[in-house]
């Protein structure tokens, strides 16, 4: 399997315990970067990009076998024989297959708002909507917020897709490849086949927005028996963002 070089910004002490941040859809790693910098008082934190996400290189096939494969291939140039890993959303599921395959690569694992699961939720009309904006007449990120109101009514997700428009020699453009996205997206909502897998028996935590409806106790114990489910009040899916205190709380706690 083709494997993508990931970027990524390190922070602590490199004496301390790794610990590895995965971010979801359309994100990067400078969304987790003011909690990162929490938990790097105690662990040596390593925040990536996944492939065709922030600064990593483009490819093709992004489903969860190649990420876990970029993330063992991350782990091996950096020498790290063990990690714990926090994934948020599609980092958690990346989080999650590469658990389930690499179970003797695993310290402790961290899921943020996401369950082995397939669901049923499509990007199409949200990738269409980025795909139409007229980049030649944008001449300020207010002006491409304003276009996209209609397609993407709330604010704070518009302001969280336009950070990857970025302007280069005076244009705007997306720093991410849309085109892949779209015929990708499919394999982001959904959840590769598990027959052949054997469960992980390694500690697990699964934290859960209260007003979120992705992650269900019964999802999580097929898989992982040893799993335990946190719910955070008054956080949806957005929970580390909508509830840093308490987030980083049940992080620090559990690991």
């Amino acid at each position: 399997m083709e494997t993508v070089d990931l970027a990524f910004e390190e922070l602590g002490s490199p004496g301390d315990a790794p610990l590895i941040i995965l971010h979801g859809f359309f994100a990067s790693s400078r969304n987790w970067r003011l909690v990162a910098e929490k938990l790097a008082v105690n662990f040596h934190v390593y925040l990536l990009d996944m492939r065709n996400h922030g600064a990593s290189a483009h490819h093709p096939i992004m489903d969860y076998p190649a990420m876990a494969a970029d993330l063992l291939q991350f782990m091996e140039n950096h020498g790290l024989t063990t990690a714990s890993l926090l994934g948020h959303s599609m980092g958690g599921k990346v989080a999650m297959w590469f658990a389930l395959n690499y179970p003797d690569r695993m310290d402790k694992l961290i899921i943020a708002d996401i369950a082995p699961v397939s669901y049923k939720h499509s990007f199409d009309n949200l990738i269409q909507a980025l795909k139409a904006l007229p980049l030649h007449e944008i001449s300020n990120r207010k002006r491409a917020e304003l276009l996209l109101a209609s397609a993407i009514p709330e604010l704070s997700y518009r302001q969280f897709l336009l950070q990857n428009l970025i302007l280069k020699d005076g244009a705007y453009r997306w720093r991410i490849d849309l085109d892949i996205f779209y015929r990708m997206a499919p394999n982001i909502a959904a959840f590769p086949g598990v027959d052949h897998l054997a469960v992980y028996t390694g500690k697990a935590l699964f934290i859960a927005g209260e007003e979120s409806g992705y992650v269900k106790a019964d999802d999580l114990k097929t898989l992982f028996p040893n799993a335990s489910l946190s719910v955070i009040a008054n956080a949806g899916h957005w929970l580390h963002v909508q509830q840093p205190g308490a987030f980083i709380e049940q992080v620090e706690r559990f690991l």
